[in-house]
């Protein structure tokens, strides 16, 4: 049996590599046969070979991290994440377990490169991030069971590197949301203060047209009254015989 190791390359280049062969004399027909059409690039095909495996024996490790290996190289990276996970819970060597963290560390990562970039999204940029501090807690437990492994030591220096750039990208979309809220705000403001002003102004304006009514009115009813008393007057003056003198202009 071959048992693969993924392994990211120099240059922070993301690539696949084999990284060590496992023979072994008893091993089921199903993956050995999985590993000729995984040798030969026929991916799809040593899945299916290794789940017919697993169908058989759902336990054996080799199975499960050999179908984890085809899963990645397909691009299927939830995948190979759930299945070096789970082999992670087997009891398996520190050299085994080493290898299962090492791949799910670079499943998480591809799994990451795969997201789109720039996203404004606040929970889908949470996700990447945690995507990210996954990959680099299982690279840790990977240097835990081999302290030795350069490739994982290297690969946990990318990981960091990328989680800086996502924090930091995730602190740019949080500082221009804030930006265009604080906008946004200022907007609102302007626009309830000039609201104000013109509904002020058109009570102004109504309250003056109002003043100008009442003053027509009084005028007019002060002009009434004035008339009404000369009449009056000259209604008593000539009850009383009174003639009014009416004076030449020279």
């Amino acid at each position: 049996m071959k048992s693969k190791q993924i392994i990211l390359s120099a240059f922070f280049v993301l690539a696949v590599a084999t990284a060590g062969k496992i023979h072994a004399q008893d091993d089921p027909a199903l993956i050995r046969q999985g590993n000729k059409n995984y040798d030969k690039g026929k991916f799809s095909d040593a899945e299916q070979n290794y789940m017919k495996s697993l169908e058989k024996n759902k336990d054996s490790y080799k199975g499960t991290f050999n179908l984890g290996d085809a899963y990645y190289k397909q691009g299927k990276y939830k995948e190979a994440i759930n299945q070096f996970e789970q082999l992670t819970t087997k009891k398996v060597s520190k050299d085994t377990l080493a290898k299962a963290y090492h791949n799910l560390g670079n499943a998480y990562v591809q799994e990451y490169k795969s997201q789109p970039r720039n996203i404004v999204n606040d929970s889908a940029n949470a996700d990447k991030e945690k995507m990210l501090t996954d990959g680099i807690e299982a690279y840790k437990k990977a240097l835990r069971n081999n302290p030795n492994d350069e490739d994982t030591r290297y690969n946990l220096s990318y990981a960091n590197q990328l989680l800086k750039q996502q924090q930091k990208q995730n602190q740019q979309n949080k500082n221009k949301k804030d930006q265009n809220k604080d906008k946004k705000d200022n907007k609102d403001k302007d626009k309830d203060k000039k609201d104000k002003n013109d509904n002020s102004d058109k009570k102004q304006e109504k309250q003056q047209q109002q003043m100008t009514k009442e003053d027509a009115k009084r005028l007019l009813d002060a002009s009434n009254n004035e008339e009404k008393n000369t009449q009056d007057k000259l209604k008593k003056e000539k009850a009383s015989g009174k003639k009014t003198q009416i004076e030449k202009d020279w």
